[in-house]
């Protein structure tokens, strides 16, 4: 394992390097945006950009005790609540530590906390499909095109760690730990909530093997213990905007102000953006239907099929709970690349080392494929999403 890890730590970094030679030639193609820049932009703006801007305030000047309202609509306005504490609070404690400015602390916060995630995320996956295709999992992970965001000012690289440490204590049914880690990413990324299923899936599995594997009256209290902390990790930064604030969903209705309408719909917004897509064909109102129940079949097929066998119930439940959350939850637009981070067992099936019975073929090529896309896909991701082009442009 420590060769797998020795490996994983080379195969990150390089792929963090590459990224970074395309963030500085980037910078060279941001205009200057006095929010975000100084008066010229420099390598290391571009990791301040968007949502960083807001991760910055955060740190700097914390979270509004009274809710701004929009004067034109009487709604919410868009604020801090959306964003959650834990990657900014780290930052700034980490700035007081050292007197270094935020947009240096950030992105070394998250390049280490991705490069974290890296590691464990190799070692949950070599228990369950084998070092090599471990190490290829990782190397398409670190090359996927939004996986840009896991070395600047966004939580993606935090979540990630905590995410998986997570799923991997679960594997080995330490629940303390579990419930523990639950309520930590309770406070880092708006995921918790699938994490429910996949720690009910766990504790289900472990009760029906209690004939066979007498269960402690311990581990009994343990589990219990896990599933609550999820649960409490799931709604536990509304409940604090709510303490806050006093407005018992103040973050409910801050989320809302970015939604096209000013409200939450689960699943309609999907089918308006598939037809979106597919605007520029004719027939683009059926297309985009087609395409998006493409998408979802595609997900289910990879997730269940025998190509997934090796991946076991946990990971495979989290590979079904998470889009299904997102689906609920998420208004689809360009930062849907961004939300796929977490589904990195599905790269592992994309590489064919999802069988129980047989070993991967063609890893190699495999490999090197998705990495080379991966990284076509970053240029993309970076000049069309994260670069911004005054007066309005897609974020990232």
């Amino acid at each position: 394992m420590r060769s797998l890890t020795a490996r994983v730590v080379l195969v990150y970094l390089a792929l963090r390097a590459v990224s970074t030679v395309l963030l500085v030639l980037a910078s060279r193609d941001q205009p200057v945006m006095l929010d975000w820049t100084g008066p010229t932009v420099e390598p290391l703006d571009m990791t301040v950009l968007w949502d960083g801007g807001w991760y910055r305030h955060i740190a700097e000047q914390g979270y509004p005790h009274v809710l701004p309202v929009d004067p034109n609509t009487g709604r919410v306005a868009q604020n801090a609540w959306a964003f959650y504490p834990l990657f900014p609070l780290v930052s700034r404690l980490l700035m007081d530590v050292t007197g270094l400015g935020f947009a240096v602390v950030a992105s070394s916060v998250s390049l280490l906390c991705g490069l974290g995630a890296a590691v464990v995320m190799a070692r949950l996956l070599a228990d369950r499909v084998g070092p090599s295709v471990a190490l290829a999992t990782v190397a398409a992970w670190g090359a996927f095109p939004a996986a840009v965001s896991l070395q600047i000012a966004y939580t993606e690289a935090m979540a990630m760690l905590v995410l998986c440490l997570l799923l991997w204590a679960v594997m080995r049914r330490q629940w303390v730990a579990v419930g523990g880690l639950a309520l930590v990413l309770g406070l880092t990324r708006p995921i918790a909530v699938p994490v429910i299923a996949v720690v009910a899936v766990a504790l289900f599995l472990r009760w029906r093997r209690r004939r066979i594997e007498p269960i402690p009256l311990g581990e009994y209290a343990a589990g219990v213990w896990a599933l609550g902390a999820t649960g409490l990790g799931a709604g536990l930064w509304p409940l604090i905007a709510w303490r806050v604030t006093g407005v018992r969903d103040a973050y409910t209705q801050t989320m809302a102000s970015w939604r096209v309408g000013g409200e939450i719909e689960p699943l309609k917004p999907w089918l308006g953006m598939s037809q979106w897509a597919f605007r520029h064909f004719e027939g683009g109102d059926v297309y985009g239907p087609v395409g998006l129940a493409a998408l979802v079949t595609a997900i289910v097929v990879l997730t269940l099929g025998p190509w997934a066998t090796a991946l076991g119930p946990e990971l495979r439940t989290w590979c079904l709970a998470y889009p299904a959350y997102l689906a609920l939850v998420l208004d689809p637009f360009t930062s849907i690349f961004r939300y796929a981070i977490p589904l990195f067992p599905l790269l592992a099936v994309m590489l064919g080392g999802g069988w129980l019975d047989r070993s991967a073929r063609w890893l190699g090529a495999r490999t090197v494929a998705l990495v080379g896309l991966g990284l076509v896909g970053q240029v993309a991701w970076i000049w069309k999403l994260l670069v911004f082009h005054p007066p309005s442009d897609y974020p990232p």
